[in-house]
């Protein structure tokens, strides 16, 4: 007798009915990120969103993607599930907020060698409360088994994030000048690069993530997981009173890459180290791991998350509407003439 396609997919290690349950298991997620513009739920083919054109005299869309890398490692050896979907919308979401924009909507894609219903809704539970303090919708998604792939309790990560603008409003650097000050706004620890190396420096297993460190005030693991940083709301803030002329988010490649993808030719952004945010995991990480300060610098953000540029006068201004926000920020530096890069002193 031939089996059905159903009993077929399940002996190839697919099981559709716990696709089904993972669906029914989110839809309270996915409930709280409803926003005006979203039409119709989850389960259709496209996630629908209506564009509050008529707010914009030009709008432009912005779109980000992006995933959070080995970080996915530590979620599993913790067996922690649902904060990795925060730093998964925070990746995203904080890119297309420095050009300017507004994140709408964000969908996702969970690749797993096995559906597990009670984890995928773990990791979209993250993700949901992302996109919550992101202020966009989550209008969908996909989990696929990957048998024979991944192990049945591995997972990845990874998501899309659409966001508007004013197109006069945008944040593309034309501004950018020398004398305008640069502002730190401090991170919440590691965020989602560099991983690959902590694992590497800490010999990252289901032992050592179990270490209590007194620098750190707890374990290695519960330090390495926390959430990415969200700054959407507080740069939307910002922006809404002064103009920024640049703004760099501090992933991965540290200050040396990033810093430079917010400048004009012949700006050069000079920070000054002693100013910027400091926390004790990176002092952990480059003593452990006898790094030097360069490649600490060209890894992590070294306790700063992002780096914004303001006109110099507007500078302390910037500041107190960001800590108003509640983030931690101060002035780190400054725009001079010179050739393109970064400085740090």
């Amino acid at each position: 007798m031939q089996k059905s396609f159903s009993e077929s997919y399940a002996a190839a290690g697919v099981d559709v009915t716990a696709g089904y349950e993972s669906v029914e298991l989110i839809k309270a997620h996915v409930k709280k990120t409803v926003i005006p513009g979203v039409i119709g739920g989850i389960g259709g083919f496209g996630g629908m969103f209506e564009l509050p054109t008529g707010e914009y005299k030009e709008p432009v869309l912005v779109s980000g993607t992006d995933g959070v890398g080995t970080k996915i490692k530590l979620a599993q050896l913790m067996d922690k599930h649902d904060t990795i979907g925060i730093d998964c919308v925070a990746m995203c979401v904080n890119d297309v907020a420095c050009s300017g924009a507004k994140p709408l909507f964000f969908l996702d894609y969970i690749a797993c060698g096995k559906n597990y219903p009670e984890k995928i809704a773990e990791i979209v539970k993250g993700v949901a409360d992302g996109c919550v303090l992101s202020g966009c919708a989550l209008v969908g998604g996909e989990t696929a088994e990957h048998p024979g792939i991944m192990a049945d309790d591995d997972y990845d990560l990874a998501g899309f994030t659409v966001g508007i603008g004013e197109k006069d409003k945008l944040v593309s650097g034309e501004h950018l000048k020398a004398g305008d000050a640069l502002i730190g706004v401090a991170s919440s620890g590691i965020h989602s690069n560099g991983f690959s190396l902590i694992r590497k420096v800490f010999n990252i297993n289901e032992d050592t993530i179990k270490v209590y460190y007194d620098e750190l005030g707890s374990t290695l693991g519960e330090e390495l997981i926390t959430p990415t940083r969200i700054y959407v709301k507080p740069l939307l803030s910002l922006m809404e009173s002064i103009r920024v002329n640049a703004i760099s988010h501090i992933t991965g490649g540290g200050f040396y890459e990033n810093v430079p993808r917010m400048l004009n030719e012949n700006t050069l952004a000079v920070i000054e180290k002693d100013k910027c945010f400091s926390l004790p995991i990176f002092d952990l990480i480059k003593k452990t791991g006898n790094i030097p300060e360069r490649d600490m610098f060209n890894t992590f953000n070294m306790g700063t998350g992002l780096v914004i540029a303001v006109d110099g006068d507007r500078a302390d201004e910037a500041v107190r509407i960001l800590n108003a926000s509640g983030e931690r920020a101060k002035i780190i530096g400054e725009i001079r003439n010179g050739e393109k890069g970064v400085d740090l002193i």
